[in-house]
């Protein structure tokens, strides 16, 4: 039938055949109005940034969430209970939760909870994968609940990523999900974005190490690292439960130790850390003056030491342990502190937090230091610990007043009269803080004239109008500095989903089609320290000729 046939049996009154209707189909359509409405309406609705997933990937674990919201839908963690194989169903038997597991041979702590180790020498690969792909397949099915559209991904990574590694890890994304590109972030910069800093030094207390970051202006500016981190923390942890086990009457009869998985709940739940104990002069300063009020009380009686009850359902026989709280902070003390070892004695990669957050200031150059050492961002796993900011603070602060800023360590034969001039010019800061310009006038030759370095220097009208003004419009906590200071952050994923949200581009994006073409040798060797940037236009032909010849070439930023 025609389409005058069609339209002329309409006007007739009769009834088009099936046949018809299915060659032209006629569906309801939304009016404008509705699906403009839709976009600024409930959650249900159509969000234009849904078209990025943010993913935050770490040694033990993976975050996943779309751009805009504060908290990532899912965390998964990897573990044994996340790797069984089909019809493994010994989760169910009422006596598995009882077994306590043991350390393969030649295996390393907590092995079986990581995704992956920096160290790539007896890493498999292709386990990594497995992990990692199944890890995302759990977030996409079980949390994201998304259409089949291919999505492109916002991915956080800790900086210096071994290539092999972030290779795998590509693999995932663009072949098993089909991305069309991924934007790489890094973390630490990522941590200043959710502090709401522009420059940060960010002290990422990891699980196999602690990262120490300087970010200036959203540029990596410096960097350093320990291995004092949660791992070496969860072991020494392990062994006092173990000593304390061991000397338990009726209980150290066990050859088994505690397992990994004892030893990490006992760490998150019961671990602290405890404060800075004062130096030897302030504490006799406070004995002394207290001392007429203690020999009142010295007949009271004190109180007993405060007492925890463990329990431990795995041990063999089952029992209870019985600790004093106190020697909970123990381990947090000798991992990550160290304070009964001398300095010379650390490696560059094993030094205390304390001495490696000093050391990274110091490396600065004064105007980003001043910056950065008041704008302190402890993250990470770690930094969870109760009493550990403050601790860091603290000695770090205690450094910084014995130490100051001099980068010389050692004078040799002129350490005393270097500590001689040092005292002057304590005494003669003292002098002019507490008396004030005119004593200090008074204090030299009258009929000399004034030092320079006395002297009110001249104003320059112009000068004050000019800083008067670049002061108007700058917030009151950026002219914060000189001062050391801590700053809480939301993480690097809240920090990639707000730059996700805004549509912020990233230096490092890698596109599909060319990663399957080159993978990562189409990438440029030129360095960009910056991660967070709105890129600019080149111009035509300005990458004609690199990586693969393409006429936009690509570069890995910081991961080059």
């Amino acid at each position: 039938m025609s389409a005058a046939d069609r339209n002329l049996g309409r006007t007739r009154g009769t009834t088009p055949r099936v046949a018809d209707l299915a060659s032209t189909p006629e569906t309801p359509r939304t009016p404008l109005g509705r699906s403009t409405s839709s976009i600024y309406g409930s959650p249900g609705g159509y969000r234009t940034e849904d078209e990025y997933i943010v993913l935050e990937i770490g040694a033990r674990f993976v975050r996943g969430g779309l751009p805009g919201e504060s908290t990532p839908r899912c965390t998964l963690s990897f573990g044994p209970d996340e790797q069984r194989r089909a019809a493994d169903y010994r989760q169910w038997d009422p006596g598995h939760n009882r077994e306590r597991t043991s350390r393969k041979r030649g295996q390393e702590w907590g092995q079986d909870h990581e995704l992956y180790r920096l160290d790539l020498g007896r890493v498999d690969l292709g386990l990594v994968e497995d992990k990692f792909e199944r890890a995302m397949r759990e977030a996409f099915n079980k949390y994201f609940v998304l259409d089949t559209k291919p999505r492109r991904i916002m991915l956080s990574l800790p900086p210096k990523l071994p290539h092999p590694l972030m290779s795998t890890l590509l693999d995932v994304l663009f072949g098993s999900f089909q991305a069309p590109s991924v934007t790489l972030l890094s973390a630490p910069v990522l941590a200043t974005v959710a502090a709401g800093l522009r420059s940060a030094l960010v002290v990422d207390i990891g699980w196999a190490e602690t990262l120490i970051t300087a970010v200036c202006e959203y540029r990596e500016v410096h960097e350093q690292r320990s291995i004092r981190a949660t791992k070496l923390l969860s072991e020494h942890m392990a062994k006092l439960l173990n000593a304390a086990l061991d000397d338990e009457p009726g209980v150290g009869d066990s050859k088994t130790d505690i397992s990994f998985e004892e030893a990490d709940e006992v760490l998150t739940r019961v671990g602290w850390c405890k404060s800075k104990p004062r130096s030897n002069r302030r504490t006799m300063y406070f004995v002394a003056r207290t001392s007429p009020i203690l020999e009142e009380f010295e007949d009271a009686v004190e109180s007993p030491e405060p007492t925890i009850t463990i329990p431990f359902p795995r041990h063999t026989p089952p029992t209870e342990l019985t600790i004093p709280f106190a020697s909970l902070a123990k381990p947090a003390e000798s991992a990550l502190f160290a304070p009964d070892t001398a300095l010379n004695e650390f490696d560059d990669n094993e030094l205390p937090l304390h001495h490696l957050i000093y050391r990274a200031l110091l490396s600065l150059p004064m105007d980003v230091r001043r910056l950065c050492m008041s704008r302190i961002v402890i993250t990470g796993g770690g930094s969870s610990l109760p009493g550990l900011k403050t601790r860091l603070l603290a000695e770090l602060e205690a450094l910084v007043s014995q130490k100051g800023w001099d980068p010389v360590r050692n004078y040799g034969s002129a350490s005393a009269r270097h500590e001689i001039i040092m005292n002057q010019k304590r005494e003669n800061l003292e002098l002019r803080n507490q008396e004030g310009e005119d004593k200090v006038s008074e204090s030299l030759d009258p009929g000399a004239p004034l030092p320079p370095g006395l002297q009110n220097p001249e104003e320059d009208p112009i000068d004050a109008k000019l800083s008067h003004l670049a002061l108007k419009n700058v917030p009151p906590t950026s002219l914060v500095g000189g001062v050391i200071r801590g700053v809480d952050t939301l993480g690097p994923w809240a920090g990639a989903s707000l730059v996700a949200h805004h549509r912020i581009k990233g230096i490092v994006e890698i596109e599909r089609e060319k990663y399957l073409q080159h993978g990562l040798q189409g990438a440029t060797k030129e360095k960009e320290i910056s991660v967070v940037q709105q890129r600019q236009s080149m111009g035509p032909g300005i990458g004609m000729g690199r990586g693969a010849g393409d006429r936009a070439s690509w570069t890995l930023g910081v991961w080059a």
